[in-house]
């Protein structure tokens, strides 16, 4: 069975075939596994509050959990991962997932389930943190494209799969096997990963460490301005609380301002300071963060819209909205084999015009639109969203050094998280500011995601040239 020390002196780019096959299939496995989970909890949260007689608002925190531990998480992971391996990270990763899957299904209140999913949120982190830079090991630099487009493919799909998964196994069997099926899957991909997975290459410099104050500096940045931006909208009867979320943003900011100092004077920076130095990266960054609030504002408003709005019904929404992962799915190919020889800039840009052309024509729906056309309009989104996701990840991993892909990975993952965290906050706010009409809320929100998508278009058409110019 191979250890990190047996793996150590494989030569060469990348893995060879099978070995590729293995360690990437490994890889889609656990980041789809993450983010279904992510996902899934959504749908199955009336039944859980119903379950554990808990309110509405003390549900919220189910999912908050969930996606706290991972925001707080992702970026020391991902520098453990620099310095210890990305396949130890990955492992342990899988193995808290297991376990906190587990301790899920057995929990009896709300406060069980929610230090369960904080648990869940934890191991999901080691997955998210040390994906992209797994995928940077496991294939040679001819064909990363392919690999990013393919693992982009996966996340995109999953992401607006979970809810469909969801109502599957909810029509079957309770909530709790949402969590059940997790556990032997893990556990079968644990072994899978610990025979599959290449160890580091590129060791991190000498002498560098852990710096333990500034993981906690981080974990407080983020607690705080997360916990602000919850409090700037109401949460089922948890009423919204702007004097408290002002405070805790401005706390959340002043620990940032102390955060990044710090930073930028270490060698090897926990919050990669030293990758945002690099043009195309930092482009890449702002690119990526307006598409998935885009794509987070697109995912919550077209239920509504499609169910409330144009009156269809539950089984019509589901194939509907099958025809936007449809599209990722067929441009995200293309889009990988096409890095390297269009700039990643163009293929991002050509990618979010066409997500904010579909976006618009949605929110520019008549009436009585036929399902032709939604499903059309749905399709030239996820067409333009596969066209940007591969590219532009592929620019975020390969721009950082080799011995800090972990970093990179990590900064990837925190880009989707603050994106979907823009869009969530943007469509409370829409609900909070429309309380009268929530009808209007669903046309609004894409108009809104149509504007974010057409602003990550310009800066990712802003890396053409900067692209160009490097040598």
């Amino acid at each position: 069975m191979p250890t990190d020390s047996a793996h150590a002196h494989a030569p060469g780019d990348g893995l060879p075939t099978p070995a590729r096959h293995w360690a990437m299939a490994t890889v889609l496995l656990g980041i789809g596994l993450s983010v279904l989970d992510a996902t899934m909890v959504t749908l199955a949260l009336p039944g859980i509050v119903r379950d554990l007689r808990i309110s509405e608002s003390d549900g919220v925190w189910l999912l908050n959990a969930y996606q706290l531990a991972v925001l707080v998480l992702l970026l020391p992971l991902a520098m453990v991962g620099d310095l210890f391996g990305y396949r130890r990270v990955y492992l342990a990763g899988v193995a808290l997932f297991a376990l906190a899957s587990l301790a899920s299904v057995l929990a009896t209140s709300a406060t069980q389930l929610a230090l369960a999913r904080a648990l869940l949120g934890a191991g999901a982190a080691g997955v998210f943190a040390v994906n992209a830079a797994l995928v940077r090991l496991i294939y040679p630099a001819r064909l990363l494209g392919r690999g990013i487009a393919i693992n982009s493919a996966v996340v995109a799909v999953a992401s607006v799969a979970g809810p469909a998964v969801a109502a599957g196994i909810l029509s079957l069997a309770s909530w709790h096997w949402l969590f059940a099926l997790n556990v032997p899957i893990a556990l079968g991909l644990l072994l899978l990963a610990w025979r599959s997975l290449p160890p580091n290459r590129s060791p991190a410099p000498v002498g560098t460490r852990i710096p333990w104050l500034d993981g906690l500096l981080n974990a407080a940045m983020f607690l705080l301005l997360f916990l602000g931006v919850q409090r700037l909208v109401p949460h089922g009867q948890l009423p919204a609380a702007p004097t408290l979320a002002a405070g805790l943003i401005a706390a959340g900011v002043v620990v940032g301002v102390v955060y990044v100092r710090r930073q930028r004077r270490q060698a090897v920076p926990l919050l990669p300071v030293d990758l945002l130095a690099i043009p195309v990266f930092r482009l890449s960054m702002c690119t990526s963060v307006a598409a998935f609030g885009a794509q987070t504002l697109a995912a919550v408003a077209l239920p509504f819209l499609l169910l409330d709005g144009l009156q269809r019904s539950a089984g019509q929404v589901g194939w509907l909205l099958a025809a936007w992962p449809a599209g990722t799915v067929l441009s995200a190919p293309l889009a990988g084999r096409l890095i390297g020889r269009v700039p990643s800039g163009l293929l991002g840009g050509i990618g979010l015009g066409l997500l904010a052309l579909g976006l618009a024509g949605l929110a520019l729906l008549p009436a009585h639109p036929s399902g032709l056309a939604l499903a059309g309009w749905l399709g030239v989104c996820g067409i333009g969203f596969g066209l940007f996701q591969s590219p532009n990840n592929h620019t975020i991993v390969t721009s950082a050094p080799a011995h800090r892909s972990g970093g990179a990975a990590g900064m990837l993952g925190t880009a989707r998280l603050t994106g979907q965290s823009i869009g969530a906050l943007v469509i409370g706010l829409l609900y909070g500011l429309q309380a009268g009409h929530p009808g209007q809320v669903p046309v609004l929100a894409l108009g809104v995601a149509a504007a974010l998508a057409a602003v990550g278009g310009v800066t990712s058409l802003l890396r053409v040239r900067v692209q160009t110019a490097r040598p």
